[in-house]
Order: structure tokens, then C-alpha cells, then sequence
């Protein structure tokens, strides 16, 4: 995202997303007593984090925050890092605008997952998860793809002898084939120098 698509995506979390949360009556989360400081976190943390998210998705996360207010009164907006817990799920951030999957991919355990081809895996683990694995977590990532292998094995090898395969096999193979692409593609962003 250049920075004018970034600006943009800015103005446009504020016009989709603060302002009708605020013209709702929702006052400002707990603990920013101060407007200054509910303006700096606006401005810092969630049109900046928020900015990739389109129109319709920004609208979505609106209803849902409105839909869920905080608070003893009931009328004060989610904390931060729950308006972006809940955005992550609406629409998950592009790899690219991620600095967790960036600094990931350019680590050791990066290139080790692209090395042994449990890339996807691991890709999946982040957007989902949002945090850098524990040695535990690697441990299910890379037994996750062993058995994602051997389906894609078997998935070959009915192809390669002209079996059928099945219509839901066909989407998992094309998904994972893009996941395995997106990881390749974030790497060489990372190798690249801009990450």
C-alpha cells in the first residue's frame, strides 16, 4: 500500500468506522479519559492499522462494534485491540501489511518452514493466531503439514494416473497452492530488503 492508498484507507476508517460509532452516542473506550488521548489512539493505532480494510468490511466491523458496547452503561466503544481482534476476522490484514508475518518469513524459522515446505502451515498459524509460534506451536504446524503432504501426494498421484478427484480436494490443493505462492511472494518481499 502506497501511502496515498494509505492515506485514503485512513480517511476512510474514520468516515466508515469512528464517526458513525461516535454519531451512535458510544462514548470513548475505558481508560482514555482524556479526548486527546482518544484522538492520538484513533490516529496512531486504528486508522493506520485499519487503513487495507474496503468499505463494506469497515461498514461490517461498525455494526458489530456498535452491536457490542462496553462498559457499565453499556455505551462505550471495544478497547483497541479488540476493534482490531474482530477486524482481523472480518477481513485479515493483507501478508504484506503485516510486520509479524514479515519479521517471521525473514527469521530462521521462516526460511526453515520455507525450506521444508510447511510455509502454508505456518502462514495459516499467523493469520489466525496473530502471534510468533512457541517451539510447542511448531511442533503442531509441522505436523499439520506432514499430513498436508501426504494429501497433496495423494492428490498427485491421482491425477498423474487420471482418478478422479474430488471437487473439495481440487479447492484445498488451489488454496494451499496460493498459500504456498503468497509465502514465496513474502519472502522474496522480506530477502528483498523491505521488510
Amino acid at each position: 500500500m502506497d501511502s496515498a492508498e494509505q492515506a485514503n484507507g485512513e480517511k476512510r476508517v474514520r468516515a466508515l468506522l469512528i464517526e458513525p460509532l461516535l454519531a451512535r452516542g458510544l462514548t470513548k473506550p475505558k481508560g482514555f479519559t482524556k479526548p486527546v488521548d482518544f484522538d492520538a489512539m484513533v490516529a496512531k493505532v486504528l486508522c493506520p492499522k485499519l487503513a487495507y480494510m474496503t468499505e463494506l468490511s469497515l461498514a461490517a466491523l461498525e455494526e458489530e462494534v456498535a452491536a457490542n458496547p462496553k462498559g457499565k452503561g453499556r455505551d462505550q466503544m471495544m478497547i483497541p485491540n479488540e476493534i482490531l481482534e474482530r477486524a482481523a476476522k472480518i477481513q485479515p490484514p493483507a501478508a504484506e501489511a503485516s510486520p509479524l508475518m514479515r519479521a517471521v518469513f525473514a527469521a530462521a524459522l521462516g526460511r526453515d518452514a520455507m525450506a521444508g515446505n510447511w510455509g502454508p502451515e505456518l502462514l495459516r498459524f499467523l493469520r489466525k493466531n496473530r502471534s510468533w509460534p512457541s517451539s510447542l506451536n511448531v511442533q503442531g504446524i509441522k505436523a499439520e503439514s506432514e499430513a498436508a503432504m501426504r494429501k497433496v501426494e495423494g492428490i498427485r498421484q491421482r491425477q498423474a494416473s487420471s482418478r478422479p478427484v474430488s471437487e473439495a480436494d481440487q479447492k484445498w490443493f488451489a488454496s494451499r497452492n496460493a498459500a504456498q505462492q503468497k509465502c514465496e511472494e513474502i519472502r522474496d518481499l522480506v530477502s528483498g530488503g523491505a521488510a
